[in-house]
């Protein structure tokens, strides 16, 4: 959050604000109906949460306090991810096929439109001003937020772990190369270019879940089987630096760097841990 503090959302239905210096429960809300999937802060202050129960809830939190400011039910899947662009515009995209742009008016969002992905939509991200990335199972789509169609996609990318469909999420390393984690590799991603660089094998792992960067060259990456391990970025290319066995007992969903030297890990071990 931009106060600091740490937000985690679970399988348990709750999210969790962590005190920012004990790290410790500041506020347990509990208002979703299924798994919480995603959490992000938008610009405005408030925190929105898409969840299973095919809802996104947007709060206003005032220290220990929250309040509901609205819930928005357009979706009728699971809703896997959400992302504010850069103009500010609410997006989700959902196993029911379909990507939601919303449109804000003060504190309110309402539907503006929605694209089909003619399969399960299982992440998206903003990759330039005009531009979003979503990802099915098996292709990954270039959407243009300007013109509103898409310009290109790319098949047979190793997205997501095909045994139960779990979410995974690419992140931009710079301003032209994508990751894209998938079963013991990463797909390496041009932006601009609209093209797949290559895939790299990742040695003794599984599916990939989580991945963050700790600086423009360096990767942090977590698997299947609670491993953490540390990559640097060279070019095209990562070399592999060192590894965590045993980081976590379940595998690991997220990780995120908190930029004050700290690293976070959640896993399906029902535990976060700082590093």
């Amino acid at each position: 959050m931009k106060d600091g503090r740490l937000v985690s959302g679970s399988y348990d239905k709750s999210i969790i604000i962590y005190n920012k210096k004990s790290y410790k429960p500041d506020l347990i809300i509990k208002e979703h109906k299924d798994k919480v999937l995603c959490i992000i802060q938008l610009r405005i202050g408030l925190l929105a949460s898409c969840s299973v129960d095919k809802t996104i809830i947007l709060f206003k939190i005032n220290g220990i306090k929250y309040e509901i400011i609205q819930i928005l039910d357009y979706h009728t899947g699971p809703i896997k991810k959400i992302i504010e662009l850069n103009n500010k515009i609410l997006v989700s995209c959902s196993d029911d096929d379909h990507i939601i742009f919303y449109k804000k008016d003060n504190l309110n969002y309402t539907k503006d439109y929605s694209i089909s992905t003619n399969d399960h939509c299982t992440s998206i991200i903003q990759t330039t001003d005009n531009e979003i990335c979503y990802s099915t199972k098996y292709e990954i789509y270039f959407y243009d937020i300007v013109e509103k169609n898409n310009k290109i996609s790319i098949k047979n990318i190793n997205i997501t772990d095909r045994s139960n469909g779990n979410r995974v999420w690419p992140i931009m390393i710079n301003k032209e190369l994508l990751l894209i984690p998938g079963e013991a590799e990463i797909s390496l991603v041009n932006v601009i270019e609209h093209r797949l660089i290559r895939i790299i094998k990742i040695p003794d792992s599984r599916q990939i879940y989580g991945i963050c960067l700790l600086t423009k060259n360096m990767l942090l990456i977590g698997d299947y089987y609670g491993v953490l391990s540390q990559w640097k970025i060279d070019g095209d290319n990562l070399i592999f630096i060192s590894k965590k066995e045993k980081a976590h007992d379940g595998w690991i969903n997220y990780l995120q760097n908190l930029e004050d030297g700290h690293i976070a890990s959640c896993s399906d071990d029902k535990t976060v841990k700082i590093w």
